[in-house]
Formats: structure tokens, C-alpha cells, sequence
């Protein structure tokens, strides 16, 4: 008697789920494909290369997130809007994915001709069996070499060459990507530096200006922040400033 009682629930349960999914009550079977996964060794030097090719591709998905931040503009588009946020004072408006989302976007925007020329004179061809798998990894490092080229400063350069203890490059070809590439992010951090504090300096004077006259009406017990924030939105809004500072950080990468 307690097994019939222990037993009911799970008669009801599988009642249920035959009449609310009356497939479940067909026995249909589906092919499944089989797979297999071993190691044999090579006999030919195209298998060999197949191998090489794939460890590649492994490796550069591996590292796609630190080439998006530090070989593309998304490190000086995301630090100037959080420059922006902090200035104006709203810490969480807009969000953290509304500002790296549109720095994501932006990145797209900016760095694609570089990735059209890089399809065109690289990826293509090699997806054709036009070039080799070297040369098109020599066609594709010219439009990325001259991107970090334009957006770099030579004193930056200089120093990852004299730190790397290399000989000084005789043209910009010479430039190594492991010299070029960390001289490339300190650039960055530093032009966004820069933007930064000209994005915080007329909200500074607003902030005083907004303490001063709370000074001088004896309301030194109300936060200077709270009267001022609304004041800044409205400047922010009437200049327009989402325009300016988007239009004025394409510019900067000559876009």
C-alpha cells in the first residue's frame, strides 16, 4: 500500500506531461550523427598546415578581446565617456553597457576601412588560394601598422624601442608590432586623459559658481552637487554635447 502511495505521483506527473506534449507519447527516432576524435599523424605538409591553421584561429579568437581594447580606438572612446559621466556627475546614467556599447559600435564605425582593406588585400585572397598563409599575414599587418602609425606618438615609440634594447627603426616599416602596439595604448590613455580634462573644466566652474552663490545666501548646509546636477544636464542638453563630443572624437582618429 505505501509503494501505491509513493507511485501516484509520478503516475499524475507523466499523465500530465502525456497530454500536454502528446509527441512525447510517439516513440520517434532521430538519426544522430556519430563523432569521432582522434590523433593520427600527418603524412603530408598540407595536413600539417591545416593544424597550424586551426591552433592560429584558436589563438586569435583567445585573444580577440585584448586586440578590440588595446589595437582600436575603443580604449580612448570608453575612457572619455566615462570622463564625461563623472563630470556631469551622473555615476550610473547613462549605464555601463549604454557607454561601452556605443564605444563597441563607434570602434565598428571607426576601424572599418581598415577592416575592408585588410578583407580585400588578406582575407580574400587567402580564402581564395590566391596568396599564402605568410602573405596574407603580411598584407594584413600594412593597414594595422598604419592606423597605430597615424594614432602614436614617436616619443612612445622611442620608448618601447630603447626599452626592448633593439636598434633604432630606420622608416615606419621597421617598426615592430610588439614595440608599436603597448606605444599605441599609452598614446590612447593619454590623448583621453587630455579630452578628459577639457570635458571637466566648464562643469568645474559651473560646480563653483553654483557653491559661491549657496555661500553667499548662508545655505552652506544644502550639497553644492544637488543644486548644481540639474544645471549641468540643462547646459549639456542645450550645447547639445553628445554631438560635440562624438563629432569632436571622430576627428581625433581623422574620420
Amino acid at each position: 500500500m505505501r509503494d501505491i502511495h509513493w507511485n501516484i505521483p509520478l503516475m499524475l506527473l507523466t499523465m500530465i506531461s502525456v497530454w500536454l506534449f502528446p509527441c512525447l507519447a510517439e516513440a520517434v527516432t532521430f538519426p544522430i550523427p556519430s563523432l569521432k576524435i582522434g590523433l593520427e599523424p600527418a603524412t603530408t605538409p598540407e595536413e600539417v598546415a591545416v593544424v597550424l591553421e586551426i591552433v592560429a584561429l584558436l589563438t586569435i579568437i583567445a585573444l580577440s578581446p585584448s586586440i578590440l581594447i588595446l589595437m582600436t580606438p575603443f580604449t580612448r572612446l570608453v575612457v572619455v565617456f566615462g570622463f564625461l559621466r563623472q563630470a556631469i556627475g551622473t555615476q550610473s546614467s547613462p549605464p555601463n553597457q549604454v557607454v561601452v556599447g556605443l564605444a563597441l559600435f563607434m570602434t565598428f564605425y571607426i576601424m572599418r576601412p581598415v577592416g575592408q582593406e585588410i578583407y580585400d588585400n588578406a582575407l580574400n585572397p587567402y580564402l581564395e588560394n590566391r596568396i599564402t598563409y605568410k602573405e596574407a599575414f603580411q598584407a594584413a599587418e600594412i593597414p594595422i601598422r598604419n592606423y597605430l602609425l597615424i594614432n602614436t606618438r614617436e616619443a612612445d615609440i622611442a620608448l618601447f624601442v630603447k626599452g626592448a634594447g633593439v636598434a633604432k627603426p630606420k622608416n615606419r616599416d621597421d617598426v615592430s608590432l610588439l614595440v608599436l602596439i603597448p606605444a599605441y595604448v599609452i598614446s590612447e590613455l593619454k590623448t583621453a586623459f587630455i579630452i578628459g580634462f577639457v570635458i571637466y573644466i566648464p562643469f568645474i566652474v559651473l560646480d563653483m559658481v553654483v557653491a559661491s552663490v549657496l555661500l553667499a545666501m548662508g545655505m552652506m548646509m544644502l550639497p553644492p552637487v544637488m543644486i548644481s546636477l540639474p544645471f549641468k544636464l540643462i547646459l549639456f542638453v542645450l550645447v547639445d554635447g553628445w554631438h560635440l563630443i562624438t563629432s569632436s572624437l571622430l576627428k581625433s582618429f581623422g574620420v
